[in-house]
């Protein structure tokens, strides 16, 4: 018989409920956020396992520790509960969400699945977010007053005039600021070295790199976030799962003429869906970005001049060259094929 379990899970303890196929509560517990402890708890549950926890820092090696040892094991995004919070009551909702198989966005976890390039990307992220942000605060300090510098102002060498410009005061902080710069700068590069030594390691990340405007840093990171092309069943849902889905909104679809029902063919958009991997989303959009000002002579600039003379707007077209190249991309990966630029040559230049 299925057992139900929601997993609630913190630093120091995880609160664990067992639920019935009926609804009804079998038991609760507390137990030390510990693999070995938690593990003997769960083989204690009589029945086929089912367990419910919530993405969060400690998921990934849950998942690794626990997965064995069940049956079913999903991971969702953490629930909204407008109402009273508690630890109790967070296992026993995630044990009913699983029992009604009512889990609507569950998270892709893959155990040992290109480990080491996942860790890459994942300090590159990090390092790059830190210096982006570092650069903002020294560039903050100049424009406070009233300075608008250039990017020497994240040099070590020509720094020097510009702080001059700087009452004393505020020099001291842009000190400060400017070596926290050059220790970042130092981090994401060797970040990206280690991202481009793993990716060198990972031959899909050699194929992918080929696409228009992909490259291999942005094949690495792709690589490292998706893991497995065969998660989506179309491109469609990839276009969802990289925010570059339409959403869509209707009403009154239907209307009375000569006696008939005729659908109404206007459906509004409302834009791209909101629910998605959003530094997949930047990778494509840069990647168009790419194509757009540095691949004149690709077939994907041309069709995006052709339509941009057209009358479309900009952004619309190059949303449209977005998708173009992730569909491309899941197309390759899926088929295991190299860039064909053929595919994308539309049929005015045929």
């Amino acid at each position: 018989m299925d057992r139900f379990i929601g997993l609630d899970v913190h630093g120091q303890s995880c609160t664990l409920a067992v639920m019935g196929p009926s609804g009804r509560r079998i038991g609760q517990e507390v137990v030390e956020t510990n693999g070995k402890l938690l593990v003997e708890r769960i083989l204690g549950v009589a029945g086929d396992r089912r367990l419910c926890m919530e993405e969060g820092s400690q998921s990934e090696w849950l998942y690794e520790v626990l997965e064995p040892h069940l049956k079913q094991l999903v991971v969702v995004q953490p629930l909204r509960n407008p109402g009273s919070k508690s630890d109790a009551i967070d296992a026993w909702a995630l044990a009913d969400v699983l029992r009604r198989d009512a889990v609507t966005a569950n998270v892709f976890k893959a155990p040992k699945a290109f480990t080491a390039l996942r860790q890459a990307a994942r300090a590159y992220v990090a390092t790059q977010q830190d210096l982006v942000r570092a650069k903002n605060r020294l560039h903050a300090v100049y424009r406070s007053r009233g300075i608008r510098p250039t990017s020497e102002i994240y040099q070590p060498e020509p720094r020097t005039t510009w702080l001059r410009k700087l009452p004393q005061q505020h020099r001291c902080l842009a000190e400060l600021l400017s070596q926290e710069v050059d220790a970042l700068t130092a981090s994401h590069e060797k970040s990206e070295a280690w991202l481009l030594e793993e990716a060198r390691r990972v031959p899909v990340c050699r194929r992918l790199a080929t696409a228009p405007g992909i490259g291999p840093i942005r094949s690495a990171l792709v690589v490292a976030i998706v893991i497995s092309p065969h998660r989506f069943r179309s491109t469609r849902q990839f276009w969802n799962y990289s925010g570059l889905g339409i959403v869509t909104r209707s009403s009154a679809d239907w209307v009375r003429s000569q006696g008939k029902w005729i659908h109404q063919p206007v459906a509004q958009t409302r834009g791209l869906n909101r629910r998605c991997q959003p530094l997949l989303k930047a990778i494509f959009k840069g990647a168009a970005t790419t194509v757009i000002e540095l691949m004149p002579r690709h077939p994907l600039h041309d069709d995006y001049r052709r339509t941009t003379e057209a009358g479309t707007k900009p952004n619309l077209a190059k949303l449209t060259l977005s998708r173009r190249i992730a569909a491309a991309v899941l197309a390759m990966w899926k088929h295991e094929e190299d860039y064909d630029p053929a595919k994308h040559r539309s049929v005015q230049q045929s």
